[in-house]
């Protein structure tokens, strides 16, 4: 198990880039399996859980060529259907959540699509049910072995169909997506998702020859087509490393400058931290934060009552910030209501905060107060366990910006979502060494 050893209380200064979008890439490499012909991928982050699904893809069959730096060519002309029944899968697909997102191209493809229960982060119930019903809507078949979770889709032919979400899941529509783009007819999936990262991967089964019609509503007319080709596509900067930087230079009370960001693809995110007295600067496509040397102010609602933050489908705020939010907060003038309508476990990292002498009160598995500190009161460093991956990096905000040396274990889950952290923070003045 790996450790952080940090040291607290320094302010921090110059810039740094996000990485391409983590759960773009989860989805994006997924859709490889589409075609026979070569897909390029550009600003593929070299983090553990999209290390783990290209070593899937190569497994399965795929013929995978490194260009350069977070640039690869996947060529899925000779795939290995048997691999999906071996036992190697079953341990190597459950050890990953987005593995869940092989099964649409698999089926659309190949007729099958199999998976080991997924892995991946412990905040609570994930299910799975939105992705099968969207399958067997499709005219596929559903079975599951209770003994070994092991799920199954087959199908000799998908049909296009109408079909209502149950929700407005990001990899369920990801995946229906995949399968529907070769089926035959005219598949509409209404409720569905419109995250970027979900327009990014419409936009590139377009270029690949898809027909998919409404991208960026949640309102989906897919016209199936026979065949899909190769293409180019690069992938955007992970808005949740974006909002991570944002609070690291609140709590630290640093200037810093966060190049490439993406603009037009934060939706809100920007007002969201304005109204946690956070002041952002755009340059270009950069986002500069000068220091808050008199802290931030969390604003209140026209009427006085205390501002409540959470987490809504696109375009609404990504559940993924308000691990973040939630510590920015602890040092913040002034109340907030932090509501994580999504996950139910998501919160139960706060325990180790309030250790460090953050003051907040936990309302519920989904609600918690936060009553500001101000700067008045320095947090403590302490001994912390990353519990997933937006917890982790918010343990880790919380001790750079914290009074001592802090520790934090298990430090494999924020592998799982960042890129060599310690040397990018180390870049930019934090006191961290891995150990």
């Amino acid at each position: 198990m790996g450790t952080f050893k940090i040291e607290g209380g320094h302010q921090l200064h110059g810039a740094i880039t996000p990485q391409g979008a983590k759960n773009e890439a989860l989805q994006i490499l997924c859709a490889v399996l589409l075609t026979d012909e070569a897909v390029t991928i550009h600003n593929i982050p070299d983090i553990v859980d999209v290390n783990k699904l290209i070593l899937l893809l190569e497994d399965l069959g795929v013929k995978i060529q490194k260009k350069g730096k977070g640039s690869y060519t996947f060529k899925a002309d000779d795939v290995n259907t048997g691999y999906l029944q071996s036992e190697q899968f079953k341990k190597d697909g459950g050890g990953l959540r987005g593995s869940i997102m092989l099964v649409g191209p698999l089926l659309a493809r190949f007729g099958m699509g199999y998976i080991p229960k997924p892995g991946g982060d412990k905040i609570g119930r994930r299910r799975l049910d939105t992705h099968f019903e969207g399958f067997v809507k499709l005219g596929a078949t559903f079975r599951y072995n209770r003994e070994e979770h092991f799920y199954g889709v087959e199908a000799k032919e998908l049909k296009g169909t109408y079909m209502l979400l149950d929700e407005a899941s990001v990899t369920g529509t990801a995946n229906i997506l995949m399968a529907a783009v070769l089926a035959k007819g005219t598949t509409t999936i209404y409720n569905a998702a419109c995250e970027p990262y979900l327009q990014q991967l419409c936009k590139m089964l377009n270029r690949m020859g898809a027909k998919i019609q409404g991208v960026g509503s949640n309102l989906l007319t897919i016209e199936g087509v026979e065949k899909l080709g190769g293409t180019e596509h690069t992938m955007l900067p992970d808005m949740i490393e974006i909002g991570s930087w944002i609070g690291l230079a609140a709590m630290t009370r640093s200037e810093l400058t966060i190049k490439n960001v993406s603009w037009e693809n934060l939706g809100v995110i920007p007002s969201v931290f304005r109204k946690l007295g956070i002041t952002l600067e755009q340059k270009g496509d950069d986002i500069f934060i000068p220091k808050h040397e008199d802290g931030y102010e969390i604003q209140n609602y026209i009427d006085g009552s205390i501002l409540t933050i959470a987490d809504a489908p696109w375009p609404g705020l990504t559940p993924d910030l308000l691990s973040i939010i939630l510590v920015m907060a602890t040092q913040a003038r002034g109340e907030v209501l932090i509501h994580q309508k999504m996950f139910e476990s998501r919160l139960f990292f706060v325990d180790k905060l309030i250790d460090m002498g953050a003051k907040i009160i936990l309302c519920d598995p989904h609600r918690a107060t936060v009553i500001g500190h101000d700067f008045k009161s320095q947090l403590k460093a302490t001994t912390m366990v990353s519990p997933d991956i937006r917890a982790g990096i918010s343990l880790l905000i919380a001790a750079l910006s914290a009074k001592g040396t802090s520790t934090i274990h298990n430090i494999e889950q924020i592998d799982r979502g960042y890129e060599n952290i310690e040397e990018r923070l180390k870049a930019i003045g934090a006191k961290i060494v891995r150990l």
